[in-house]
C-alpha cells in the first residue's frame, strides 16, 4: 500500500539535503519541534497544512513544488504497484475533438473561426 505521508516525507528530506541543512536547522526556522519533524520526513506522521507552509517556507521552496514533486513519486508507485500485481494500468481517456467552422454569429459576419472540442460537448445548430 501506497502512504502519502511517506512520500512527502522522503521528499521533504531530499529538498532539505540538497540544501545541506539539518534537521534541527530546519526545524528551528519553520518552529517545529525537531522531533516532529523527524517523524514527518520519516512519514510517521500527518503533516498539515500549516505545518507544510512552514517547512516549506524554511525549506524556501513553493508548496506547490513539493506536491508536484510528490504527485511524480505516486505516480511512479502507483506504476510499479501497479506492474507488481500484474493489474494493466488505465489508459488516460482523451475524448475526440472536432473541428465546427463558424462564419457568422447571430447574423454578423465573423471571419472564419474554427473551434475544437470534444463532439459531446458541442452542439451545432443550422441557422
Amino acid at each position: 500500500m501506497i502512504l502519502l505521508r511517506r512520500l512527502l516525507g522522503d521528499v521533504l528530506r531530499r529538498q532539505r539535503q540538497r540544501q545541506g541543512r539539518t534537521l534541527r536547522e530546519v526545524s528551528s526556522s519553520a518552529r517545529v519541534s525537531l522531533g516532529y519533524l523527524s517523524e514527518v520526513e520519516r512519514g510517521q506522521k500527518e503533516a498539515s497544512s500549516e505545518l507544510l507552509s512552514a517547512i516549506c517556507d524554511a525549506l524556501d521552496v513553493r508548496m506547490s513544488e513539493l506536491m508536484r514533486e510528490v504527485s511524480d513519486e505516486l505516480s511512479l508507485a502507483e506504476l510499479a504497484e501497479s506492474a507488481a500485481s500484474s493489474e494493466p494500468v488505465p489508459t488516460p481517456v482523451r475524448p475526440m475533438l472536432n473541428s465546427v467552422s463558424v462564419t457568422s454569429v447571430a447574423g454578423v459576419p465573423t471571419g472564419r473561426v474554427t473551434i475544437k472540442a470534444p463532439a459531446e460537448a458541442v452542439d451545432v445548430v443550422a441557422a
